[in-house]
């Protein structure tokens, strides 16, 4: 989740909550009003799911910035992945070079651009960083 969507979510949470708190006020029965030490409560427990919230999309960024490392410090490096044959869809274990570290435009996943074989029997592939099984230098 992005930062700014986890920011929307939170806030879209905040407006819920203050919604439904009010409408709990105004339909309260004045002779037995809400208790404050259970408005306290729920008031505590929303701060600590905004701070657990808050937490999420900080770990989020820390992930991001060092999968794009992970990704980077490939380049150049042997990489073993699993191929399907396309004619027996059987797996098997290809070996090619990480010549490329991009982002999908669409989805922003972290790709590998691999080379596998050499001249003009060399191949491209793109990889996740979730395919990669293998790293040799």
């Amino acid at each position: 989740m992005s930062p700014v969507s986890s920011t929307s979510v939170v806030s879209d949470m905040q407006m819920d909550y203050m919604k439904l708190l009010v409408t709990q006020l105004q339909n309260q029965n004045p002779l037995e009003p809400l208790d404050n030490n259970e408005m306290a409560s729920q008031l505590a427990l929303f701060s600590q799911l905004q701070q657990l919230e808050s937490m999420n999309s900080s770990f989020a960024q820390v992930l991001a910035t060092t999968n794009r490392s992970y990704a980077n410090s490939l380049l150049d490096k042997r990489v073993t992945f699993f191929l399907e044959d396309t004619t027996t869809g059987e797996l098997g274990k290809t070996s090619g070079v990480v010549d490329s570290v991009f982002n999908d435009p669409v989805t922003g996943e972290i790709l590998l651009g691999v080379t596998v074989g050499e001249g003009s029997e060399a191949e491209e592939y793109t990889l996740g960083l979730n395919s990669v099984v293998l790293v040799e230098n």
